[in-house]
């Protein structure tokens, strides 16, 4: 194997750590964010927790993050929760941060 191979083999193996480290994040900022909104929603218990995972489970539905916007600004309307845009986003940026830092605490 030349040095090139070597240096092209462990760039994809990095490319592939980080990729899933995003994954892992994502997923935890999700569940997160999920905890959050079903706090304001007024949400508890089992119910809470059921939320949280529908938070997880709509980020599938398109690349982004735009999704699982639209699942927490819809449910707020709905219940008439008061958040603005720009104060869910801050969340989500917020709850990233922490994500990311807890799996890097853990890995």
């Amino acid at each position: 194997m030349t040095t090139f191979d070597k240096r092209e083999e462990a760039f994809e193996k990095k490319f592939a750590h980080d990729e899933e480290l995003r994954f892992k994040a994502t997923a935890r900022r999700n569940r997160l964010l999920g905890e959050w909104a079903a706090e304001k929603l007024g949400l508890t218990g089992e119910a809470a927790a059921t939320y949280a995972k529908e938070v997880v489970m709509a980020d599938f539905e398109e690349l982004g993050d735009d999704d699982v916007f639209r699942k927490i600004r819809k449910d707020f309307d709905a219940k008439g929760v008061a958040q603005s845009d720009h104060q869910i986003r801050r969340t989500m940026d917020e709850l990233m941060e922490r994500a990311i830092a807890e799996i890097k605490a853990a890995g």
